[in-house]
């Protein structure tokens, strides 16, 4: 391609070089600042040709974010562009160019919140009728078991060890997010899972390994072996959609707000610090109450007429 590059308007450049050379951001960065400048560049030429990046003013650079968004561009990409146009005219009013940031009080449209799926009780009883009479089964259901009953992350399951479980008072002690500490109970069941499995471990514990869960040679089993095993079942017991073992984390937190009401308990069980992550799970209990309510309330939809 013949031809150098266009030449950047003097005050881009020097924000660009300073961002280069200064602040020593990675090239991909320097580049995403760039390109959100010049594209609200355009985008001024097109609404006013005569408008100066430098003279834009608040109620552009509103215009603009809502064109984007009408274009269907996500939250987290336009607030990644007026954040380059707010650290560029920062910088201008920093070396004397302008005296006001006219980004500085404009925020992107919050993308509505993602419900998380979960598995109603029968698919999860599907999901959990795993023979374990061998090495493998009596360690897979033990862990699908402890995932579901004890609502645990996968990285707190996998670095459980011999010293955090207590059979006796159907507890287990993990370490979540922050390093934060918490115990959890043990429904019979998973411990049912959990005594089977440690009879089998037994036989293979041949590097003195203190890991609950390990494979077949005495290894620590991976956060990616994990994964594969869930999947592994969820295709093996005929369960139609897909399960993570965050879906069993989801699935346990909706069952028990479902049927106790009490966000407070729900919240210290998963660990959560806000109370708003838990909060989203009252969504989901008001999704279900709508759809019984739907189906089963004589006066909730119109009747098809004879």
């Amino acid at each position: 391609m013949s031809g150098s590059a266009p030449q950047l308007d003097p005050n881009i450049q020097a924000f660009i070089d300073y961002l280069q050379f200064e602040r020593r951001y990675s090239p991909l960065t320097v580049e995403n600042y760039q390109r959100d400048i010049l594209q609200f560049c355009q985008w001024l030429i097109t609404q006013d040709p005569s408008t100066a990046l430098d003279a834009t003013n608040e109620f552009q650079v509103r215009q603009w974010v809502s064109n984007l968004h009408r274009k269907g561009l996500n939250s987290r990409s336009l607030q990644r562009k007026l954040s380059s146009l707010r650290s560029y005219f920062r910088y201008q009013i920093k070396h004397k160019h302008l005296a006001i940031n006219p980004a500085i009080d404009i925020r992107a449209p919050r993308e509505a919140k993602r419900l998380p799926q979960t598995l109603d009780i029968e698919q999860i009883e599907q999901l959990l009728d795993i023979p374990d009479d061998d090495f493998i089964g009596a360690r897979d259901k033990a862990m699908l078991e402890l995932f579901y009953s004890s609502g645990l992350r996968l990285a707190e399951l996998a670095s459980l060890t011999l010293a955090n479980l207590n059979l006796d008072t159907a507890l287990i002690t993990v370490i979540g997010k922050g390093n934060k500490t918490r115990t959890v109970p043990i429904g019979s069941k998973a411990t049912l899972a959990l005594n089977n499995w440690l009879l089998h471990r037994l036989a293979i514990n041949i590097n003195q390994s203190s890991a609950l869960f390990l494979s077949k040679q005495g290894n620590v089993i991976s956060h990616r072996n994990i994964q594969l095993r869930v999947n592994y079942w969820q295709q093996h017991q005929g369960i139609n959609q897909g399960i993570h073992p965050h879906k069993l984390r989801h699935s346990v937190a909706s069952h028990l707000l479902q049927s106790s009401g009490d966000l407070r308990a729900v919240q210290e069980f998963l660990g959560h610090s806000d109370i708003s992550s838990t909060q989203v799970y009252t969504h989901l209990d008001y999704q279900h109450l709508a759809s019984v309510y739907d189906k089963a309330h004589p006066r909730a939809r119109n009747k098809k007429k004879n």
